[in-house]
């Protein structure tokens, strides 16, 4: 399967401002706005519910609320089939390592684990 054209686009603009995106003056919203919705909108996943699904049938659903110890949480998207929940993503602005970074990495499993999702599905960006 080849690499979708936008994709490509996303990551050369990416890779041509690398320098004021990995600033830490670039934030999160900006990264999820510029980057990552259109990203999973050339995967195929419908991040703006272009179809009219009802809510309980969305594809993607932004800042999810789960409960994590007894208090609300947010994961930053939440993908779902068939109004099922599958996997989510937190995203991180471009200027968190997360190499040497735990903590992205243990919140996203800390919410996959409190949704009862295997943790191989939680991906941190």
């Amino acid at each position: 399967m080849a690499v979708p054209g936008k994709i490509l686009e996303l990551v050369e603009r990416f890779d041509s401002h690398r320098e004021a995106y990995r600033s830490t003056h670039y934030n999160e919203t900006q990264l999820r706005v510029e980057f990552l919705d259109t990203f999973f909108e050339a995967l195929g996943w419908d991040a703006y519910n272009r179809e009219g699904y009802a809510e309980a049938y969305k594809d993607v659903i932004h800042e999810d609320a789960i409960k994590v110890g007894g208090a609300t949480k947010a994961p930053d998207y939440c993908f779902r089939i068939g109004g099922t929940r599958k996997f989510f993503v937190e995203a991180k602005k471009p200027a968190v390592n997360l190499k040497y970074d735990v903590s992205p990495a243990y919140q996203l499993r800390r919410y996959a684990w409190s949704a009862k999702l295997p943790r191989l599905l939680a991906v941190s960006l």
